[in-house]
Formats: structure tokens, C-alpha cells, sequence
């Protein structure tokens, strides 16, 4: 899984930084092995723009083999806190989006027949 890193004008890039967005993601999603390819993230401060949540905000996208991409946002007082935030809803969007996908695919092998279909055509 490749991870892009963007920043804003706004927010200083550093190696630090760098190394915090890749270890939080690694971590989160490096269940998901080769089904995400890349996962792009964008950090911004919103400095000057009344928020409730925060000035600091992290997009992520995450793109799938097999799927359409997946983003998510999160805004936060904190950088660190929106980077936490974001990558907390990627990992249960992306998730769902594979268990989805898997349940799609059990259902139209014709995995999912119920014991009630079972038990009404004499099998057990």
C-alpha cells in the first residue's frame, strides 16, 4: 500500500509528520494487505475559517481494487487528532465496503441459503 502524503500552504512538511501519517495508517489498514493500493492524504488548517470542530482538518482516500475510492474527512483542534480521526472512519469505511462486498459475493454463490430453506427442502 503506497501512501501519499499533501499538504497545504498552510502546514509545515516535515519528516516527523511524515513518519506519524505513515506509521497511524500502516497500522490501521495493513489488514486490508494488497486490497488498498494507495491511500491519499491531504492536511490543511483552516486558519481563519470559524469551525466548530477544529481548525485542522485530514482528508483521506483510499483507493480498492475492485471498488470505487473511498474518502473520508475528519477536522480537529489538533493535527494529530484529525490524522486519528480520519483514519478511525477510513478503516470502518473501508471495512464495510469489503465486508459488503464479501457478503455480495457469498450470497450470489449461494452461500447464504438460510437453515429455514434447508430444513424446507428435507436437508439437514
Amino acid at each position: 500500500m503506497q501512501i501519499q502524503i499533501n499538504t497545504d500552504k498552510t502546514i509545515t512538511r516535515h519528516a516527523g509528520l511524515d513518519e506519524h501519517v505513515q506509521s497511524v495508517v500502516s497500522n490501521a489498514l495493513n489488514r486490508f494487505g494488497e486490497q488498498i493500493t494507495r491511500v491519499e492524504v491531504h492536511l490543511s488548517d483552516n486558519l481563519g475559517q470559524k469551525s466548530a470542530d477544529g481548525d485542522n482538518r485530514c482528508l483521506m482516500e483510499a483507493r480498492l481494487t475492485g471498488l470505487q475510492p473511498i474518502a473520508v474527512s475528519d477536522h480537529a483542534a489538533t493535527l494529530h487528532q484529525a490524522i486519528s480521526g480520519a483514519t478511525d472512519k477510513l478503516k470502518r469505511a473501508v471495512d464495510s465496503a469489503f465486508g459488503k462486498l464479501h457478503d455480495h459475493k457469498r450470497h450470489a454463490d449461494g452461500a447464504g441459503v438460510t437453515s429455514a430453506a434447508i430444513a424446507a427442502n428435507g436437508e439437514e
